[in-house]
């Protein structure tokens, strides 16, 4: 069963003179892992915008978990964002909040009871290795920890989706096989993972599916395929 489709999307700026995706159709299934990957100025970052409804497709269809995002009814964007989780590379941390807090905020913004908040936090910080850093703040972690309250974050609704944004750009090589593996280990929780990323090496590691994006077109679909760094 596909959870999110692109169907023939297209994607144009600069009041139609600059297309930066060309006719994009792509199926990810429940419980996959799929990489999207491309050097800068390819599309990826539209991609992303697209599947979270920052922007609309200039034509085409695009559908998450069931939701056509293309065409939603007010009343049903609150399920739509609790069925995703995004992850951002910039990590956009409540810098005022503790740890626990931001993920509170989070669930608060969606509805959830107290009772809910304080029974499923201590859950997603173990998940992610974040059990003694409750009372942090966002500046005294490591990029690496701030990376894991931002995927804490992403998870702390119980989405069935989550789409990553780079998740590991700030990070160092070491860090960043960190954060993938934690990512792999959350797809074998059910979760379907989207991640886009320029690390076609790191991505290669994890014999994932791998989707090449140059100059706003598919040019590969397969299992550890990518493009040619220059």
């Amino acid at each position: 069963m596909s959870v999110l489709e692109l169907n023939h999307v297209k994607k144009s700026f600069n009041n139609g003179t600059l297309h930066v995706l060309k006719d994009i159709s792509l199926s990810v299934e429940k419980g996959e892992v799929v990489a999207i990957i491309g050097p800068s100025g390819s599309g990826k970052s539209t991609i992303i915008k697209l599947l979270t409804g920052e922007i609309v497709p200039t034509s085409g269809q695009i559908a998450v978990n069931g939701f056509s995002l293309t065409n939603i009814a007010e009343r049903q964007i609150p399920l739509l964002r609790r069925s995703v989780g995004v992850i951002f590379q910039d990590f956009r941390l409540i810098e005022k909040k503790t740890v626990y807090e931001n993920l509170g905020f989070a669930m608060r913004a969606v509805g959830s009871s107290p009772r809910e908040i304080k029974k499923r936090i201590p859950y997603v910080l173990e998940l992610v290795g974040l059990e003694e850093k409750t009372d942090r703040y966002p500046n005294e972690l490591s990029g690496g920890e701030q990376q894991r309250v931002a995927i804490a974050r992403a998870l702390i609704n119980n989405p069935s989706t989550i789409i990553a944004d780079e998740p590991t750009g700030n990070l160092d090589p070491a860090r960043s096989l960190e954060i993938m593996r934690l990512l792999e280990r959350i797809n074998h929780l059910g979760t379907t993972m989207v991640v886009v990323t320029h690390e076609k090496d790191l991505v290669n590691q994890f014999k994932k599916r791998v989707v090449t994006l140059e100059q706003g077109i598919i040019t590969s679909d397969g299992d550890g395929v990518g493009y040619n760094a220059r």
